[in-house]
């Protein structure tokens, strides 16, 4: 995990998107975990620089995420409830060989 978020703070300074890093860091952490601990082989990570910034974390099990409110004193179930309030929109995309699932992050309109 510790490797995605490191790879995702690099690339983001090299197209000089640090101020979104914090958001992207928590988003692009919370999709890995999800992949891990719920989908199949053959996780992999994409970040797209456009009007947006994409994240998207593909894995190889077909199993479509769902959002769920976890009480108090649950450990987890929040990672997708995180993930809608930080991104502006996030979604499912269905493959021949499993899923990816993306949210994209506000940036600014200036291109370095």
């Amino acid at each position: 995990m510790a490797g995605a978020r490191g790879e995702v703070s690099r690339r983001l300074a090299n197209w000089g998107l640090d101020e979104v890093a914090f958001t992207a860091e928590l988003v692009v952490s919370e999709l890995v975990t999800n992949a891990i601990r719920y989908g199949g082989p053959l996780i992999q990570l994409r970040l797209i620089r456009d009007t947006v910034l994409i994240c998207e974390v593909s894995d190889g099990s077909s199993t479509a995420p769902h959002m769920r409110r976890a009480r108090t004193f649950h450990e987890g179930g929040r990672g997708l409830l995180l993930v809608a309030q930080f991104a502006e929109h996030w979604g499912t995309r269905h493959l021949p060989g499993g899923k990816s699932i993306w949210a994209e992050i506000g940036i600014s309109n200036e291109r370095s």
